[in-house]
């Protein structure tokens, strides 16, 4: 029993494996489309097709980066280990490649595109063994548990790193931006007013690209090191997840059963609609800070509020689902985000309200990134009841999850920034028309309201209440 017992130290080079996800993710999620449009300088609805067709792909490669893995041959490293090892420092090199433009006229759409696509396949090739690796570093339930544990804690960290970092160095260079003609027009001087802005911008412009630059090359060397602790700290243990007589159903079975279990189909439809509304907030509030609100220097601190809210409430929200259950936390937890996200669109613009708003959001964000994780292993004792006799797709349940809500995320990210372009979206504007504002509201605050309001109302047919819950841990303790 001792042999099989965890050290401290084990289980924090595993939980550390899990930070580049979230550090990259959050950076890209948070950064990406105000990088895309104000320094890259692309036209909205090319920057639409990059974010779409980067999140699309992203939601694809996870099934298929499963599928090959599960083919994968075991070496002395291990079976899942080798990707993780040998796809860091293709990943950091595609990451770093987003963040740098291109000296080309012609051709850079085809650069973000190319090297985002890339950047998802890699840290996919990283991420699905990584999360697969908690079934092979011991075979005890409890030492498993307690691994993960320190794992969503360090992911969670790595959400407010991967803010932090990105927005104080992109914070500290003055972003640059071009007035208006309207505004130009009315000087003394208009030709030499524009001279000097233009003089003035390309530098600060430089500037900026820099700074992201900087920003990606020290999370490029956090990814590395993470790994590389990773790689060093964690024994992958070939025996501990083998089953003692399961046979195993092939994928496709596998998949028909779940996609037919009623109550999967009605959690991912639920929490479809509310994952999409904070994936809307998260992709424009960047935008929506700095044009609409004018906080231009000061939204990358906004962001920061709302992702240390969200990590400091998580445990507050774990005793609440357990004291009140989890469709109580649901209804809860996602609903008091509604009056926030009106508040900010209805009111002036005022820097406490926002940041007051922030840390509300963030509130709200920690329970939606906490109660899918904790309310399918429930779906999933639900259908070992339904169907004892099929065994091992545990993996399924997870991946699709997570393929349908990155598919949706690119699918609302490319919306919204077509929908800017439509509004007439100024590129690099020191101010944006009345209509792009307009868009930004909408954006930030009525559609995630009105997602959340349905994702809530989905909610209700969900089946498994407390009662159903006790019920079923009973059967499956009595199977056993």
């Amino acid at each position: 029993e001792n042999r099989e017992r965890l050290s401290v130290c084990s289980k924090l080079c595993y939980a550390v494996g899990g930070a580049p996800y979230q550090i990259t993710g959050c950076a890209l999620g948070f950064f990406l489309q105000i990088y895309l449009l104000d320094v890259a300088q692309l036209d909205p609805f090319y920057a639409s097709i990059i974010l779409f067709v980067g999140r699309a792909w992203d939601a694809i490669t996870d099934p298929m980066v499963g599928f090959f893995i599960s083919k994968t041959s075991w070496t002395r490293f291990g079976r899942l280990m080798p990707w993780i090892i040998f796809s860091t420092p293709f990943a950091v090199i595609s990451y770093f490649l987003i963040w740098f433009v291109p000296d080309i006229s012609r051709g850079q759409v085809m650069w973000y595109l190319v090297f985002y696509c890339i950047f998802q396949t890699l840290v996919t090739c990283f991420h699905v063994p990584y999360s697969a690796l908690t079934m092979f570093i011991s075979r005890e339930q409890s030492e498993r548990d307690s691994a993960t544990a320190y794992r969503m804690t360090v992911e969670v960290l790595g959400t407010v790193l991967g803010t932090a970092i990105q927005g104080q160095i992109v914070g500290q260079v003055v972003i640059p931006c071009i007035e208006s003609p309207l505004f130009i027009g009315k000087t003394n001087s208009s030709v030499a007013m524009e001279e000097l802005n233009m003089t003035h911008d390309t530098g600060s412009l430089t500037d900026t690209r820099n700074a992201y630059m900087i920003a990606a090359g020290v999370i490029g060397g956090l990814y590395i090191l993470c790994a590389v602790i990773l790689s060093v700290g964690v024994r992958e243990k070939r025996e501990s997840s083998e089953l003692q007589s399961d046979e195993p159903v092939s994928f496709f079975q596998g998949l028909k059963l779940v996609m037919n279990h009623g109550a999967y189909i009605k959690l991912i439809a639920g929490f479809l609609f509310t994952s999409l509304a904070f994936m809307l907030l998260e992709g424009n509030f960047a935008l929506f800070c700095t044009y609409t609100l004018g906080f231009r220097n000061e939204f990358q601190n906004i962001l920061l509020a709302i992702m240390l809210s969200a990590t400091l409430t998580i445990p507050l929200w774990q005793w609440f689902l357990t004291r009140f259950g989890k469709k109580t936390a649901v209804y809860v937890g996602i609903s008091s985000a509604i009056p926030f996200l009106i508040m900010v669109a209805v009111l002036d613009s005022n820097l406490i309200i926002t940041y007051i708003v922030a840390v509300a959001a963030g509130i709200s964000v920690a329970a939606a990134f906490l109660l899918p994780w904790s309310m399918l292993p429930d779906v999933i004792d639900d259908f070992k009841l339904q169907h004892p006799d099929s065994h091992g797709h545990e993996a399924i349940f997870f991946s699709f999850y997570v393929f349908f809500t990155k598919f949706t995320s690119g699918v609302s990210l490319g919306i919204s920034t077509l929908s800017l372009d439509f509004a007439g979206y100024q590129t690099r504007g020191c101010s944006q028309p009345s209509e792009v504002n307009f868009t930004l509201k909408m954006l930030v605050s009525a559609v995630p309201v009105g997602l959340i309001l349905l994702g809530l109302l989905l909610f209700k047919l969900y089946p498994i209440d407390e009662e159903k819950r006790r019920k079923n841990k009973k059967a499956l303790q009595d199977l056993r």
